[in-house]
Order: C-alpha cells, then structure tokens, then sequence
C-alpha cells in the first residue's frame, strides 16, 4: 500500500492531469498580453522573446509531460544530458525550419502527434512494448522523432502571429533560448521530484501509476486535438 506522503502526490498529479481538460484544445496557447505583443512587435527584441520562450515551455504541458516521462528511468546524468539533447536538438531544427521556411503545418494534427509521444513514452516506461513486441523502439531515435514534431508545434503557434522579417532569425533565436532555459527550470523539479521518489519502497507502485497517468493525458491530448480537427 501507499504510504500518506505517496497517496498525497499521487493526488496531486492526478488533479494536475486532470486539470488539462479545463484548457482549449490548443494546450499551450498564448495569454493576452503575449498575444498583443507578438501582433505588435518590430524588430530585434532579444529579451521579451527570451521571456516568452521560457513562459511558453513552463506552461507547455504536452511538452513536459514527455519529458518527464523520457527522463523517468534515467539514473545517470550523461543520459538525462544525452536524452535531452536529442530532444532539443529536434525540436530546435524544426521550430527554424518551420518559422523561417514558412513550412505549414496544422496546428491540431501536429498537437495530436504531440500527445501520441506522450502516450508512448508512458507505454514504453510500463514495458508495454517488451510485451506486446518483444523488443522496445529505440529510445533515443524516438526523443529526436518526436522533438522534430514538438518543434513544429513551437512553430506553428509562432507562425499563427505572422512575425515581421526584421529581426525574425535573431528573435528565433531568443525565443529558442528561452525554450531551453524553461526546460531546464521544469526539469530540474520534474527529476527532484522523482528523485524523491526513488528512495522510498513506494516508488514501483508510484511510477506504475504515474506513467498510466502520462498515457491518460497523452489520449486526452490527443482527444482534444482531433475534437478541433474534426470540428473546427
């Protein structure tokens, strides 16, 4: 059984998870003032970019969620390093490409993708593919896969304020920044806190339910996305 601290984060994750239904079916769309900004900017604005970048992955639920489900198992910091890397080297690529080549993408197709990698890294991190194929896709070509499809979601949410050409690169650039800077804050709590976890005789059943949890918010990610597709 779960001790009283275990049974309390449980709790918490689950009405965070759960929490993501109140969002539209954008799940890490812009607040107001970010949205007047982005319409009104010119020119080089290093630092507010920066900014949102940052805010835009703190807030960018789809994106953490696989996250702390690719660094769940992850003991030793090289591979959280590598891991990491492959992701932000994916993402990176395809959120210049996608903005500076003016390569579009809709938004809910890729936002569908986005909850499929959560639903497989859960599913990965409960060996159900060991189970059902007997072996289980290469995890690092996978985080690079799948940081390509987040960095078109990055893209597209940027692509859909029509971004003046001066200064666009080096504002890329910033916002990318950003981005890294945010993943690095939510990550250090997301991995103190499995960390936690890891020294007390609860963690099996913790990361059991946490990763049928992580599938839960992919399908309802997923759900919502197509919902808009279909609908909208």
């Amino acid at each position: 059984m779960f001790s009283r601290s275990s049974r309390l984060a449980l709790i918490t994750l689950i009405l965070s998870v759960v929490s993501l239904a109140s969002f539209n079916a954008m799940a890490h769309g812009v607040d107001e003032s970010t949205r007047l900004f982005l319409q009104n900017n010119t020119g080089v604005q290093f630092f507010p970019f920066m900014y949102i970048g940052a805010k835009h992955m703190v807030t960018g639920y789809d994106h953490l969620l696989f996250l702390a489900g690719v660094i769940f198992f992850l003991y030793k910091s090289k591979d959280i390093l590598l891991y990491v890397s492959m992701f932000t080297l994916g993402h990176s690529l395809t959120l210049l490409f996608g903005v500076l080549g003016d390569v579009q993408v809709n938004a809910y197709i890729i936002d569908a993708i986005i909850g499929l990698s959560v639903v497989y890294k859960g599913f990965d991190n409960l060996g159900g593919f060991q189970r059902l194929l007997g072996f289980s896709p290469n995890a690092k070509i996978a985080v690079l896969i799948f940081g390509l499809f987040h960095g078109f979601g990055l893209a597209t949410k940027l692509q859909e304020f029509q971004l003046p050409q001066a200064g666009l690169w080096q504002n890329l650039i910033a916002f990318n920044l950003g981005v890294e800077l945010g993943q690095f804050a939510a990550l250090t709590f997301i991995l103190l806190l499995i960390s936690f976890w890891r020294k007390h005789h609860s963690f099996a059943q913790f990361s059991t339910v946490s990763n049928t949890i992580l599938m839960s918010a992919g399908f309802m990610l997923i759900g919502f996305q197509l919902t808009g597709y279909f609908t909208g």
